[in-house]
This record gives structure tokens, sequence and C-alpha cells, in this order.
């Protein structure tokens, strides 16, 4: 299988499919619920797929040049930017799409919980914890240059150190909001993780891509994929699911201002950015 083959197949076709759905939506009137309304959603995936390239970019070329994974060369085009083949960067702009449409699908058709987010406690209690396995997981990393006997650790490493610096600046500005939503948000992550995992494996077995024995524990689900390619869809589909929840959010537009309030130079551009509260001037 080719790797725009796989992008194609597996993709490309779901989000045609979300597209068409989306669209006789809007001509039907059935849209975003006023708890998820703050933002236009296509501007919300348009700046998830740009910050997704952007902060994938130099993460994933590392893994190439250091061949945490590598992939066929025969199975490509052939066009490679720095480590990486141009594949592989439009899976970074299409996998935002397809899980983005998804999530939205959800927000319009599960009914929306009516109790606004206001819980510090929550927000407290979920950052400690993910802040405590993102620094495990940087001890690991270090561990991994000064012993090899947790070479093994490296993949795993370098995905949560990597994916638990965006999830913990989401999660301590609204873990409650999150909470709110919690079923359209673990419905989101669950479905397209488990989806991209399947896709996953069978691009592993055709040999479109290897990931590294030596460098990842070698466990595999289903006697395929490697639990850290497992991992890697959970966290990026979190870092898609929260992102686009959270800007969507009625509770998040008050946080924004009130944080752009506070930070000298980078809030006011913030404040420009941002939309009019309700009833503001």
């Amino acid at each position: 299988m080719t790797y725009f083959g796989f992008l194609a197949i597996f993709l490309g076709i779901p989000i045609i499919v979300l597209s068409i759905l989306t669209i006789i939506d809007f001509r039907r009137g059935r849209w975003q619920p006023t708890a998820l309304a703050a933002w236009r959603p296509w501007v919300v995936m348009f700046g998830l797929v740009v910050v997704a390239l952007v902060y994938t970019t130099p993460w994933d070329n590392y893994l190439v040049a250091t061949r945490v994974w590598w992939y066929d060369p025969s199975l490509v085009a052939g066009l490679v930017i720095g480590y990486v083949p141009i594949e592989e960067y439009t899976f970074f702009l299409v996998q935002p799409v397809m899980t983005s449409l998804f999530l939205l699908t959800l927000m319009r058709y599960l009914p929306a919980n009516p109790n606004r987010a206001d819980s510090p406690r929550i927000r407290v209690l979920v950052t400690s914890t993910i802040g405590l396995i993102w620094l495990a997981s940087v001890v690991l990393l270090v561990l991994t240059f000064v012993d090899e006997a947790f070479k093994p650790g490296t993949y795993l490493a370098l995905e949560l150190s990597w994916a638990l610096i965006p999830v913990l600046i989401q999660v301590s500005f609204g873990a409650d909001i999150l909470w709110r939503h919690r079923w359209k948000v673990f419905i989101g992550i669950a479905v397209t993780t488990l989806y991209l995992s399947a896709a996953d494996a069978l691009a592993i077995q055709s040999g479109t891509w290897t990931i590294d024995p030596e460098q990842s524990f070698n466990i595999y689900l289903g006697g395929v994929l490697p639990i850290e390619e497992f991992v890697f869809f959970l966290l990026t589909n979190m870092l898609i699911v929260f992102g686009m929840t959270l800007v969507l959010a009625e509770e998040s537009q008050p946080r924004a201002h009130a944080i752009a309030g506070r930070v000298p130079v980078i809030g006011r551009w913030l404040a420009r950015a941002l939309p009019p509260l309700p009833g503001a001037a």
C-alpha cells in the first residue's frame, strides 16, 4: 500500500462523507449548539491544521532522523522535506480535518449539557495528574540517552514529552469545560483513535512504514500494532478534540479575555484576535 493510497482510503473517504453530511445539515438548519458556537468551526479547524503542521514537523523529523520509524522509499512519491516524505506532511493536515469534522457531527447530534463549567478544582486536579505523567516521560527520555537498558522506552517517551505540553495548557485552561462536554469529547477521541489505529495496523502489515523494535516496547495490539502507535493516535486526537471543544465553548471567551487582560504584550494581540464578549460594545 502506498502512503498516498493509505491517505486517500482511510482519511480521504471519511473526510468526503463527513463533509457531505455537514453540508446537508447546514442546509437543513442543523448547526452548532449555543454552548459550542463561540467561533466559526471552519476557522478553528483551519487553525488546528496550522498548529498541527508547525508543532509536529520538527518532532516527526527527529523521529525519522533517529530511525525511531522509517518508511519504504518505494511506497512514497519521492518528495522529501527534511527527513520526512510529503505524504507525512499531508497526514499532519488531514488528520485534524477528519477528527474535527467527526467531532462537529457529534456536537450537532448529541444533546448539550445545560450546566456551564466553572470548577477550578477540576482544572487543578487534572493538570496536576497530567503534569506528573509528563514529568515521568521526561525522566524516561533522559534515561534513554544515558542507559541502553531504557532504549525501548524511546518512542513512548518522545510521544508523551512532546504531546503532553499542549495538553497541559489545554486542561489548565478548561478541564472543567471538557468535563461538561465529556461524552462528545470521549466519543470523538475514542472512535477516531480506534479507527486510525486499525488503519495503521494495515499499513504496518503492508510495509508502508516500520517502527524500530529496539526503540519501542514491542507490545503489539492485535499482534500487529505497536502500543506506541496507539498512544500516538490517542494523544493527537486528544489535542484536536480538546482544542476544538475549548475554542468553541461558550465559557472560553470570558476566560481568554481575562487572560489577555493580565498578559502585557501577547495579551493585547490576543484581545484583538478574540471575538467580542456577548453584550460588549
